[in-house]
């Protein structure tokens, strides 16, 4: 591995690497796309060891993109139509919801790590599998498209747990990913390559996926910020399955601010996508900046009550209370049927998973046994080869649950619990502009810690699930830390309003300086 240049250095040297800062001194030639994406290899590789937060990188080809970013800020027209036909290329067959023409090239030289979950066209795409290990996609997910077009480069693939399924990133075929804060800690799944390699300094901003919490829970447990928008906000299209009536894209960032830039590219109506739904809220960053003063925070009981660590509990009081000193008003609201979201969850979220992971038979694509007499043991030893120990947990609930004689019994039943916490949400929304408290019951655990007992392990995600069934934005930000780990403050908006979690995130950020406190080992590779 080849030390820095001279270039790269001063591009690491850089006081303030937020995604203004950044885009401004691509855009004024203060440094080369080339040098910039060189830079943040060169600490990737250097973690990898350390870290183990990717599973693929491919120098050569981030290189590629990151001179074509250069052509595009040097105003190449050929360059220009590449955008431009990417942008095309992002809204689908029917050209609805393209991307705006002012963010053609807006994040141009912007280096993005993607959750290895988005299909890109030339990239290995192993959704951290045996099943995949090999796969190279064929063509590029809508967000991917969508990144193309407002011309970021892509560092790599990062690592996270199988198929999306798990709460601490133990479950990835290539190995666990480390919290950097503490090595010997998860750093929560499933997105966890991409909240640890924000989190070191590694990346400035990273995809994700969130279908019970994975985007919040890691962003948390990393203290970074992230955000899961709205169900059908984001195209799915060219996002591997797990559960389609809960999977939502996201993205990591140090800030509100990042996000609200990223956001603005990603979201956006898909036609390849039946659940991408076409609005036109204008640009979210537009909401950063406004007063929060008045503004409704509602305070749910049911998350401050038994199973709450006194830590994380006295922190996310300790951002409560700045909120309120904002000028926010804190409400007491109530979300009676969120006590079953976790079991409700677990039996819709296998069930969608089942069948979404049936095309995966070592016939079409994926891991294929090498040995086997017929059809039948194709199957069996392709999948039983091919797929890790949570995944088959989670396929064999969810085909016992939609088996006849348990539909009724379990699945029917689940979803009307579901339908309970949509209406326990829209109730507090009544009284209240959004809604504050904790992310996660305890701060990140120490790996292996919960590998006999999935259960606990599942009990992490007691705060997010609710979020994810009701199909809400929700986000995370650094809120402090307990007994030196970062600890996260959720947010949660009405439908569609992303806007107003950006509004306030950015203030609580402008008053607090927890998310721009880095990991003691990374702090030279966060500048």
């Amino acid at each position: 591995m080849s030390a820095p240049t001279p270039a790269q250095d001063k591009a690491l040297a850089l006081p303030d690497r937020g995604l203004r800062s950044l885009t401004q001194a691509l855009a004024q030639r203060e440094i080369s796309a080339v040098d910039l994406a060189g830079a943040f290899l060169q600490r990737l590789e250097a973690a990898q060891p350390t870290l183990n937060s990717c599973i693929t990188l491919d120098r050569e080809r981030s290189l590629q993109e990151a001179a074509a970013a250069d052509a595009l800020l040097g105003g190449s027209e050929d360059a220009k139509a590449a955008a431009r036909a990417a942008a095309t290329t992002a809204a689908g067959p029917g050209g609805q919801g393209a991307l705006p023409g002012g963010l053609i090239g807006a994040l141009a030289g912007i280096p993005v790590l993607h959750k290895d979950i988005f299909c890109a066209e030339g990239w290995r795409t192993t959704c951290g599998s045996r099943m995949l290990e090999n796969f190279v996609a064929p063509y590029d997910a809508g967000v991917i498209s969508r990144f193309k077009a407002a011309g970021t480069v892509s560092l790599g693939r990062a690592n996270m747990d199988e198929f999306a399924m798990g709460s601490t990133n133990e479950h990835s075929f290539f190995g666990a990913v480390r919290n950097p804060w503490d090595l010997q800690r998860v750093p929560g799944g499933s997105s966890g390559g991409s909240a640890a390699a924000v989190a070191a300094g590694l990346a400035p901003a990273a995809t994700g996926t969130d279908t019970g919490g994975s985007i919040r829970q890691p962003a948390a447990w990393c203290g970074v910020s992230g955000i899961k928008p709205t169900y059908g906000r984001v195209s799915r299209f060219g996002m591997i399955a797990f559960a389609s009536s809960l999977d939502q894209g996201g993205a990591f960032a140090r800030s509100a601010d990042d996000l609200a830039l990223l956001l603005d590219v990603m979201a956006g109506h898909d036609t390849r996508d039946s659940t991408s739904v076409l609005r036109q809220d204008g640009a979210f960053s537009a909401s950063l900046g406004q007063d929060v003063r008045g503004l409704r925070v509602g305070v749910p009981k049911e998350w401050f009550g038994t199973g709450l660590g006194a830590g994380v509990g006295a922190a996310v009081q300790t951002a409560l209370d700045q909120l309120q000193a904002l000028g926010c008003e804190l409400v007491a609201v109530t979300l009676p049927a969120s006590a079953q979201a976790i079991p409700a969850y677990y039996v819709i979220a296998p069930a969608e998973a089942s069948s979404n992971l049936s095309r995966f038979d070592g016939v079409r694509f994926g891991h294929r046994a090498a040995e086997y007499h017929d059809l039948n043991e194709l199957y069996e030893r392709s999948r039983g080869e091919g797929f890790g120990a949570e995944v088959k947990r989670r396929i064999l609930i969810g085909s016992y649950v939609l088996s006849h004689g348990y539909y009724d019994a379990y699945y029917l039943q689940a979803q009307k619990v579901r339908r309970l916490i949509a209406d326990d949400f829209a109730r507090a929304f009544a009284g209240c502009d959004l809604i504050a408290g904790p992310v996660t019951p305890g701060s990140a655990f120490a790996l292996g810690s919960n590998s006999s007992d999935p259960t606990a392990m599942y009990l992490a995600d007691i705060y997010t699930i609710p979020v994810n069934l009701a199909g809400l934005p929700a986000m995370s930000v650094p809120a402090g830390f307990d007994q030196g780990l970062p600890v996260g403050l959720q947010l949660v908006a009405p439908w569609w309003q992303e806007g107003r979690l950006l509004q306030v995130a950015h203030a609580y950020q402008r008053a607090t300086d927890w998310h721009q406190r880095r990991p003691p080992a990374f702090s030279g590779a966060a500048a």
